[in-house]
């Protein structure tokens, strides 16, 4: 079935998770740190930098990401060139170039990005220009504002050089086509496969950084935005603490100011897995929540390189490159019933 695709009656399918959990050295660590440190290396191999996760099976993106680290490239640069790889994916059909459109057939992006100082820079309802990451960035970086909303967005990155593009490809425009037939507006859990890339990246320095894009829900009404490039919700970055990235109905990560959350709840001592699950039971403890019916997954990295992802709903996914290892981590999740 093609991702986005909204129907009358969902089926569960849902979410599920893979800790990665890592331990690379500190600088400026107390005594008893450095014994601790020691202790847990004494029974666990040692995992050296750099690292990167990313939302969903993307593991060209997260070997972009590894590639740009490897050569001494900063996490900033590596997590804009990482998602780059996937909004140039036109069979992706979920990420720039080639998304599902919205109920009009307009190809609408929205992505950000955050850097080891806390800047942000972000686009919401984009059009016509390809890699959105790219022009969060720059955003970010020269203009005094962090976020940059349609036509002025696009005329921003005409600005600085972006070639402005048809992004609505013939199998997206087919797939709309037949949407349209019965227009329905409910999604299916996971059939996205990956609605959204979220990368998080920690390069040699120990620095860290993260970035967010996607095309949104499919056939969504025209001007809906998600969390995707809403700083805190779909992405948050502590340079001290660690970082989180959002994925599923973002309306909901929206709510509970997802990534933000988790990265507090690493500050307070729970590790990155213990985070996301918290975060995920933020939004499935809610009164009267509908949580059966959508999906939401975190991933998380602390300052040590521990790794957690967590979903509601199984089948959600971690791509994770380390220790010369690319590879996709089933999530752990919520509904087991």
């Amino acid at each position: 079935m093609k991702r986005r695709h909204f129907i009358k009656n969902a089926s569960l399918t849902s979410v599920g998770l893979a800790v990665g959990s890592t331990l690379v050295g500190c600088a400026e660590k107390t005594s008893e740190e450095k014994k601790a440190t020691a202790a847990t290396s004494s029974t666990h191999s040692k995992v050296t930098l750099p690292l990167v996760i990313a939302t969903w099976h993307v593991i060209d993106a997260t070997a972009k990401a590894m590639e740009v680290l490897q050569a001494g490239g900063n996490a900033l640069d590596a997590v804009e060139q990482g998602c780059m790889v996937e909004e140039a994916n036109e069979k992706g059909q979920s990420v720039g170039k080639g998304g599902l459109p919205d109920r009009d057939g307009n190809v609408t992006l929205d992505a950000c990005i955050m850097d080891k100082h806390g800047n942000c820079g972000s686009v919401v309802y984009l059009q016509n220009i390809t890699h959105a990451v790219s022009v969060a960035r720059k955003v970010m970086e020269d203009t005094p504002h962090v976020m940059l909303a349609g036509e002025g967005a696009k005329q921003f990155a005409i600005s600085k050089g972006f070639d402005p593009e048809d992004l609505l490809t013939e199998a997206s425009k087919e797939a709309w086509e037949k949407w349209k037939v019965e227009a329905k507006y409910k999604p299916i859990i996971n059939i996205e496969n990956h609605d959204t890339i979220g990368m998080l990246a920690i390069d040699k320095n120990g620095d860290i950084s993260g970035a967010c894009t996607t095309s949104g829900l499919a056939y969504k009404m025209g001007g809906r935005v998600g969390d995707s490039p809403i700083i805190g919700s779909g992405l948050f970055v502590d340079n001290e603490i660690g970082a989180c990235v959002a994925t599923g109905l973002g309306e909901e990560v929206v709510k509970t100011v997802g990534s933000f959350l988790v990265v507090e709840l690493m500050r307070q001592g729970k590790s990155p897995q213990e985070a996301c699950e918290e975060a995920i039971s933020r939004i499935v403890n809610k009164p009267n929540s509908n949580y059966k019916d959508f999906q939401v997954g975190y991933i998380a990295v602390n300052k040590k390189g521990e790794t957690g992802s967590y979903s509601i709903h199984q089948w959600f996914s971690m791509t994770k490159f380390q220790n010369g290892v690319n590879e996709q981590i089933q999530s752990d999740y919520f509904n087991k019933a």
